[in-house]
Order: structure tokens, then sequence, then C-alpha cells
């Protein structure tokens, strides 16, 4: 296969460029960023591009979908040491056909690549089941009702909680310690669980129907508060 490499070290970029080419791949271009990419997609129409998710600037994800609208034939398969979820699932939606980690065996490798010569997609079965898993879950969250408090997991309720204090992306991310890729994909989560449209909405119904654990909607809060100032009320009178 004609091979394009694009990742930002070089050390590695070249290191998986001699293990292709000692399997026979024509390794046609090397890049270290999403620029390089696309111009030599564009340039040299390879078979396979193998795209590095983290990288300066524009990431790998966001360089993949430049990719397949640029070059929609275009094979794009992730290398990566990226083992978060966001990022695979990101990946994915940009139109990656394939998802590799780094640390996997360079025989496991070649059997990936040559999964993709044969037009198949380059998932390992550990991935292939997280995504499954990821599928099930979506469906399942799907057909519970709209009120969806009890179904936002202990992390999705951190993120929702930063929401309503008007935190961007990248604060939420400093404060939890994760990437700004895991924090929009547990906001994807959140908004289908609770078919909120908008991060305002989010934030909003968040607030009226206490979907934060430890808050009450905000009627009944405000019927809480009522009763409590009647109470006094009838003790002095």
């Amino acid at each position: 296969m004609r091979i394009v490499l694009v990742d930002d070290h070089p050390l590695v970029r070249d290191g998986v460029a001699s293990l292709l080419t000692a399997w026979g791949h024509d390794v046609v271009g090397l890049g270290g960023s999403a620029a390089d990419a696309e111009r030599l997609v564009a340039s040299l129409e390879p078979d396979l591009v193998l795209m590095d998710v983290r990288m300066p600037g524009v990431s790998g994800i966001e360089a993949t979908a430049r990719v397949k609208r640029l070059r929609p034939e275009a094979v794009v398969v992730m290398l990566t040491v990226s083992e978060d979820e966001a990022d695979l699932f990101e990946a994915i939606k940009a139109g990656a056909q394939g998802y590799l980690l780094k640390n996997m065996e360079p025989a496991q490798l070649r059997v990936m690549l040559e999964a993709v010569g044969r037009g198949e997609a380059a998932i390992t079965p550990a991935t292939a089941a997280r995504i499954l898993g990821e599928f099930g879950r979506r469906e399942r969250a799907a057909s519970r009702p709209a009120r969806s408090a009890d179904q936002l997991t202990e992390r999705e309720v951190e993120v929702l909680a930063a929401v309503t204090e008007g935190l961007r992306n990248k604060q939420i991310a400093a404060r939890l310690g994760i990437s700004e890729n895991t924090v929009k994909f547990h906001l994807g989560n959140i908004l289908g669980k609770v078919h909120a449209e908008s991060r305002a909405e989010l934030a909003g119904r968040a607030v009226r129907e206490g979907l934060i654990p430890g808050t009450a909607p905000a009627g009944q809060a405000s019927s809480s508060e009522d009763a409590a100032d009647a109470s006094t009320r009838g003790q002095s009178s």
C-alpha cells in the first residue's frame, strides 16, 4: 500500500516508517501536522493515512475530518498513545476507519494493516468491545425517561455542575484533570440523556429540575422555603 504517515514525533514517525517499508509498503510521505496531512493527501493520493491524535495546533482528529472532506475515499487510521474514549469516538465520528495504540506489538500492527488492505477496519477486539459497549449504553439511555439525573455517571454530574457554574470546556478540563475532548464527550452524553438541545438549555434544566444530586428542582425548593417560612410565622404568633 501507498502510505502517508503523520506524527509530530520524528523518532516515532521514522521508526514506524522503517517497519512499514520492511513489510513491503510504500511510504510515500511523512508529515508532522494537520497541514502536512492535507498537503500530502492532496498531492500523493495515498491508499492509507496513519494519523497521530495529539499534535500541536490542530489535532489529528480534526485533521482526519479535513482529509475526509478533501478526499472522501482516503482511508485514515489513527495511531496514537491515547486510550481516552473521547478521542476514540471523536476519531470514528471524524471518519477514521481504525484506531490503533502505539504500544501494540509490531506483529499486531502488521495484521491490522493487512486487514486495511482487504477493506476491513483496523480495530482490535478490545477497541471493538469498547465501541459496542458505548453504543449499547447509549441505546439503553435513550429508552429511559427524559428526566435522568439518576442515569448520569459521577463524572457527568461533575461536568454538569461545572456547566451550571458557567465554566467553559477548558476550565472544566482543568478543574477535573481531564482533556477538553473528554469534556466534550461527557457533554454529548449528558445532552443525550436529558434530551437537551444546547448548553444553555442544559444549565437551565439542571437548575429547574434538580438534575444535580443534592439539589431540588427550583419549584420544589421555593415550596419548601415557603413552608418553612409559614411554619416559623405560625410558631411566633
